[in-house]
This record gives structure tokens, C-alpha cells and sequence, in this order.
């Protein structure tokens, strides 16, 4: 059985392959902003989980006649912040304007799973859940903000900022599952993979 990362996220990646496992990556095609916007008023973790499933949906249904007896994991990760839920700043001065914003405060790092299992190319079980850490940010100062945006990292990381990164110098602790802020929660996505009937040492290589 194929274990399958509906994802393009590197550090999803390096997270499976540090665990012990080696995916297939296969990126979905969601239209992440036009979910969202058929989801007025949706919480956080409804919103992620949502996310997450659409993305694992549309993988399976693409690799169903390829990978007919797989399980396909689908991932996404927001911010949480001021009563905000917030992703990828995807510019320099979005970017900016955040950690302006998020600079010594706190913020729940939110990411949705899901978990799909393929039995004969169908979608046989479905299983959903997501995982809440909290990040307290520090107080970079303005030259060491202006060159963490300079690497291009906080414009492509959920919330603005990462944990295994440029930006691990910028937060001062979490509370919670440190996977789940790199963007994939192992433990929760071993509960999931066992509610569909399947132990995740079974791939470990």
C-alpha cells in the first residue's frame, strides 16, 4: 500500500522522511481561496480540516487508477491570530504588516489532516481532524525583520513564519505538537491512519 502526500510542501516531507517514511508526493489542485470564500463564518479548524480534505479528495481521485490500494494524507496549516486566521502572506509587505502585528504576541498555529484510504481505486474510509499549537512570537527588530523577508521564506509559510527554519530564531516557544507547526502533526496523523485501519510502521523504511 502506497502512502501518498496530497502536498507541496517540502517540510511536510522532510517531516514523513525524518519519521521514518518515504511518500509519494502528488499536488492537488485545489483552489484553496475559492473554498474559503463558500465557507462564511467557519472556524478555524473547520476551515483548515476542509482545506485538507479537498486536497486529499482530489489526489485520490487522481492517482485511484494508478494506485488503486493506497492512503492519501492531505494537509493544510493557518494561522490563528487576533481573531484572524490567516495563511501564506505570499509578499513582502503583507509579510511585514504581520509580523508587525504578531511581534510578542501569541497565535494558534491550526492545521486540518486528512486521511483518505483506497481500496480497489474507491474511497473506502475517511478519517479528519486537525491539530492546534500555540507560537509565542519574539520582537525581531527592523534590520532582522527586513532580512528575514529577504530570504522569501515568511512569503510562502502558513502564518508568515516557520518553526525549522529562517524563522526559528523568531520564536521564543510553542505549546503543543512542534510537527504540527512544521505542517503535519505525526501523532495526529497516526491516530487518523489507524481510524482507517492501517499503522504507520507498516511503511517505516
Amino acid at each position: 500500500m502506497q502512502f501518498v502526500l496530497a502536498s507541496a510542501s517540502p517540510a511536510r516531507l522532510a517531516v514523513l522522511r525524518a519519521a521514518g517514511l518515504e511518500p509519494e508526493v502528488e499536488v492537488s489542485d485545489v483552489d484553496e481561496d475559492a473554498l474559503l470564500a463558500g465557507l462564511p463564518g467557519a472556524s478555524a479548524a473547520e476551515a483548515v480540516t476542509a482545506l485538507a480534505g479537498a486536497k486529499a479528495t482530489a489526489v485520490a481521485r487522481r492517482v485511484a487508477d494508478r494506485l488503486p490500494d493506497a492512503v492519501v494524507v492531505g494537509c493544510d496549516s493557518m494561522l490563528h491570530i487576533g481573531g484572524a486566521l490567516v495563511g501564506k502572506p505570499g509578499d513582502a509587505a503583507t509579510a511585514r504588516a504581520r509580523w508587525q502585528e504578531m511581534a510578542g504576541r501569541a497565535g494558534e498555529l491550526v492545521t486540518g489532516h486528512a486521511v483518505l484510504r483506497l481500496v480497489d481505486g474507491e474511497i473506502d474510509r475517511v478519517a479528519e481532524g486537525h491539530a492546534v499549537t500555540t507560537v509565542r512570537f519574539a520582537c525581531p527588530d527592523p534590520a532582522e525583520l527586513e532580512a528575514y523577508l529577504g530570504t522569501g521564506e515568511p512569503l510562502v509559510a502558513a502564518g508568515g513564519f516557520t518553526l525549522d527554519g529562517f524563522g526559528g530564531w523568531f520564536v521564543e516557544g510553542i505549546d503543543g505538537d512542534p510537527s504540527n507547526v512544521i505542517g503535519i502533526s505525526l501523532p495526529l496523523t497516526r491516530r487518523l491512519l489507524a481510524g482507517v485501519g492501517v499503522r504507520v510502521t507498516d511503511w517505516w523504511t
